[in-house]
């Protein structure tokens, strides 16, 4: 059942037949672990191998390229039948190779712990493993741990709990054991419940176990996630419309060639067999193998920027991302609590900007930033930080680096106290503390008491000020210090300290803090008062004597501070024409103040958790296009978001760390995680995880599936223009009288020597100009968009022209090298497509021939190889050439330069028509 909060402690402990004092008996624990299985999330783990596998092989060019293999064994042509199936094998093997090693690598991310906890059974506590927990046990928890099953809460002592990996709100929630009214409340607001997986930052508590493993919050999001499933990146959908077309299209003209051919006398045998020569030309064969080797070596550039690619297809779609839903904590900001603002009577100092050149970590030789006038603000530091538990702890891998451990808050009080010289051990060493009145949800405050030195040179700078009050007043010696909310402060102040000295805290002075307290929520920040009071002796009578009569000194804001990089990731995001949302768990606020300083929304306009409520999908349709900040939303709000986005035709990018994120990570087009912060159930569903868990790395990962995207289309245009070029040379020779221009072998040859390293080299090519300075490309673009296809056909129609043109006019000469002339110009004009194609507006001579060596080597490596073919005896004998004079070969090189300057002018009346334009 979800609705535990609502029933007081007896009722449950009744429905789940335990008992608070004694537990459960051990045989009635048996019987439940049999009944309810392991406590633990059920491991959706690897793929199965075959499973990848066959996912490989039913890639819809992989179908059409191996049935193009059986009918060529079928027909007698094993070369072509092998081949092919060689080029099957290997993009099979990196596809399949790049997602299961992915897998892996995700898996490995798990550093499973399986937490122990103390649990009364039979009477007695005892410690166990978290996975052997049933509904029904009591368990003991305290400060430092995780919470090991979603539990019902019988006992708090000022119990504080970090749930921003389940709400993503991260300040921790103050836990109280009453019952709660009303329904369905959300998980944040459900104080009397824990929840797996999330971690205990203060005090401690007794709780009931209520559900277990998948039943859990945690395990119910889990299996949402399974029934996810993920849309096809954009580049799949594209090479699918492809295939389609080029199956139709190559199968009309090869029918239209054999067709002549037979009327024409060929022989049938010959005419079949060149046929299916034309099939493999027609079909990009290399087309899947260059794709996946792209793919891989752009998953391996984003490994070294600390980007995982999880699934293949990611690399290329992140470069289509038109939106970019990111979650708050952790992801755009530090998911750190930090003090940023003092104020005492009359004066407040702005920390952010000093702020931002420190690291997390506190360094023991950085030089602290002292504050000057007035002593009140170190006086506020030092109190607040020996009113708290938080310590600082030198890291284990720099021992001269120090963090906070313990409450977020408590350590971001220690954190800036040491940054002004004030570390916490001094000063407990000089106020010895006494006792302590714990941090209580209903009194919203906590109190420690502290022994005054004896002397004035034992006492910290920043307290000196009090002690000669404290001797001028009444001689004190003792002092409590006491911080909390506001509201609960002010109702136990009766003064207020101004210039070193109390003043009466009139109606006045409540309205000035009043305001001042105002002023800072409404940046986004969580304040805090301190207060103290002089005691001449100790003990006193109970926490009501002690917090009273209190003192005001100020007033402390901090918040989680923004990455540095963000702003800057979130800028050219903007500039590359992606829109930023913000979509978080925290308080609207909060969530405002943020996105202002990001510079994600330019207006005040957000969507609440209740607001999102209230709309049907079609209204949340609508307003997805407005609106760029939603807060307090819970997981299944941010999967409508995502879904909302997508069916306005956006491809969606999710980030995100926590669990909350984890249904809309899978259903987004990219699925972004943090692979440090970030839970397993989100990495296990995310496309990209940022080994790094900076912010900024989904830029490097956005400019290289940009590149990507461009590269493949260059190389497609390369590919299918040369295979068009062929194609036209097979169609209108029958019309010129012409014999069969090319045999099977050389036509096989063209594609082998052309298609493979050249094609490959050009997906290493580098970004071009205005890569991320330009919009995405619509989703729906048709792969031959942008003028592609119009390309393909008049280079390939240009190209087979002068091919078939050379071998005509030799033709007609009565020389017997007519047909190795034809084949010569035609291979070779596909290497100066290949050079010209590189760029889709700057000329060859701009962007430099050694920008790309691995395709200036292919082109060179090419062209020897076709010498060989045309010259050495074997290879002559072996593909029906005969050498050719010197002269001839020095023409052939000419002619086969044209396409090459075609395209170069084309892109040069392309650059004088925008110049033009842009006057």
């Amino acid at each position: 059942m979800s609705n535990w909060y609502q029933l007081e402690i007896s009722e449950v402990l009744q429905k789940l037949d335990s008992d608070a004092s004694y537990g459960l008996s051990a045989t009635e624990a048996n019987r439940r672990f049999k009944e309810c299985g392991f406590n633990e999330l059920i491991e959706q783990g690897l793929k199965n191998p075959w499973q990848i596998l066959w996912e490989q092989l039913t890639e819809a060019l992989t179908i059409i390229l191996l049935v193009a293999a059986v009918i060529s064994v079928f027909l007698g042509d094993y070369k072509d039948g092998l081949g092919i199936i060689a080029i099957v094998v290997l993009i099979t093997f990196l596809g399949f190779s790049q997602e299961y090693q992915a897998q892996k690598a995700i898996a490995s991310l798990k550093q499973l712990a399986v937490p122990a906890v103390k649990v009364r059974r039979n009477g007695c506590v005892q410690e166990i493993s978290a996975r052997y927990l049933v509904p029904g046990d009591i368990v003991l928890l305290e400060a430092g741990e995780l919470v090991p099953a979603d539990c019902r809460l019988i006992d708090s002592l000022s119990l504080r709990v970090s749930e921003s990996a389940l709400t993503g709100i991260p300040e921790p929630v103050d836990k109280d054991p009453e019952a709660l009214p009303g329904k369905d409340l959300a998980l944040g607001k459900r104080r009397n419940v824990l929840y797996m997986g999330t971690a205990i930052t203060y005090g401690r508590g007794e709780a009931v176990v209520t559900e277990t493993g998948m039943a859990t919050e945690l395990g119910r999001i889990a299996s949402a996630i399974e029934t996810i499933e993920p849309e096809p990146t954009p580049l799949q959908k594209r090479l699918s419309q492809l295939v389609r077309e080029l199956a139709i299209a190559s199968l009309v003209l090869v029918g239209a060639i054999l067709s002549l051919g037979l009327l024409r006398g060929e022989n049938v045998q010959l005419m079949f067999l060149t046929a299916i020569t034309l099939v493999v030309a027609a079909l990009p064969e290399g087309l899947p193998a260059v794709v996946t080797i792209a793919l891989v070596l752009g998953a391996q550039k984003m490994l070294k920027r600390h980007a995982l690619v999880h699934r293949l297809p990611a690399v290329e779609a992140l470069g289509s991302v038109t939106t970019i839903c990111s979650g708050k904590t952790g992801t755009l900001t530090q998911n750190r609590m930090t003090v940023t603002v003092l104020d005492v009577a009359g004066h407040r100092l702005d920390l952010t900007a000093r702020l931002r050149s420190y690291s997390p970590m506190l360094d023991a030789e950085e030089q602290p930033f002292l504050l000057s006038q007035p002593p009140a603000l170190s006086f506020l530091l030092a109190s607040g930080t020996l009113c708290s538990d938080a310590q600082l702890e030198p890291d284990p891998e720099e021992p001269r680096c120090f963090h906070a451990v313990g409450d977020p808050t408590e350590g971001a009080l220690v954190m800036a106290a040491a940054r002004q010289g004030l570390w916490k051990a001094e000063l407990e060493q000089s106020l010895k503390r006494v006792t302590m009145v714990p941090f209580d949800s209903r009194r919203q405050r906590m109190t420690t008491v502290h022994r005054f030195p004896a002397a004035l040179s034992q006492v910290p700078v920043a307290l000196e000020m009090v002690w000669y009050w404290s001797r001028a007043i009444e001689a004190a010696n003792y002092v409590a210090f006491t911080k909390g909310k506001i509201g609960s402060l002010l109702e136990v102040c009766d003064w207020v300290w101004v210039e070193g000295g109390a003043m009466r805290l009139d109606g006045n002075w409540r309205e000035r803090i009043d305001t001042a307290k105002h002023q800072l929520t409404h940046k986004g920040l969580r304040v805090l008062g301190v207060a103290f009071r002089l005691l001449p002796s100790y003990p006193v009578d109970g926490w009501e004597d002690l917090e009273r009569d209190l003192i005001f000194i100020g007033l402390v804001g901090m918040n989680d501070p923004m990455r540095p990089e963000a702003r800057v990731a979130i800028e050219t995001c903007k500039k590359a024409g992606i829109r930023p949302v913000l979509v978080t768990g925290d308080r609207p606020r909060n969530a405002w103040h943020l996105a202002q300083e990001l510079d994600i929304a330019s207006d005040r306009r957000l969507l609440t958790d209740k607001e999102l409520n209230c709309l049907s999908e079609r209204e949340l349709e609508d307003l997805v296009k407005q609106i760029s900040i939603y807060a307090r939303v819970s997981p299944q709000q941010k999967f409508r978001i995502v879904r909302a986005m997508q069916k306005q035709g956006h491809i969606v990018a999710m980030t995100g760390d926590g669990v909350n994120d984890a249904p809309a990570l899978k259903a987004a087009d990219i699925g972004v995680a943090m692979g440090i912060s970030g839970t397993d159930i989100a990495r296990e569903a995310a496309d990209l995880v940022l080994l790094d868990d900076n912010f900024a790395t989904i830029v490097a990962a956005v400019k290289e599936g940009r590149v990507i995207y461009d590269n493949i289309r260059k190389f497609i245009k390369y590919l299918l223009s040369s295979n068009v070029g062929e194609l036209w040379v097979m169609l209108l020779a029958p019309f010129l009288g012409m014999p069969l221009p090319l045999m099977p072998l050389q036509i096989l040859w063209i594609n082998l020597a052309t298609d493979g390293l050249p094609a490959l080299a050009l997906g290493l090519e580098p970004a071009e100009r205005e890569t991320m300075n330009r919009p995405p490309y619509s989703p729906k673009e048709n792969i031959f968009g942008r003028g592609m296809g119009r390309d393909i056909i008049w280079i390939g129609l240009l190209m087979g022209l002068v091919s078939l043109g050379t071998g005509y006019w030799y033709w007609r000469a009565k020389r017997a090298d007519w047909q190795t002339m034809l084949f010569t110009v035609l291979t070779l004009s596909q290497m100066g497509n290949a050079l010209a194609v590189r760029s889709e507006r700057d000329s060859l001579f701009c962007i430099g021939l050694l920008s790309n060596k691995p395709l200036l080597g292919a082109v060179i490596l090419t062209l020897g190889l076709q010498l060989a073919v045309v010259y050495i005896p074997f290879f002559e004998k072996l593909f029906a050439t005969v050498p050719m004079p010197a002269i001839d070969l020095a023409l052939s090189l000419v002619l086969s330069s044209v396409v090459f300057w075609a395209v170069e002018l084309e892109k040069w009346l392309l650059r004088r028509a925008t110049v033009r334009l842009s006057i």
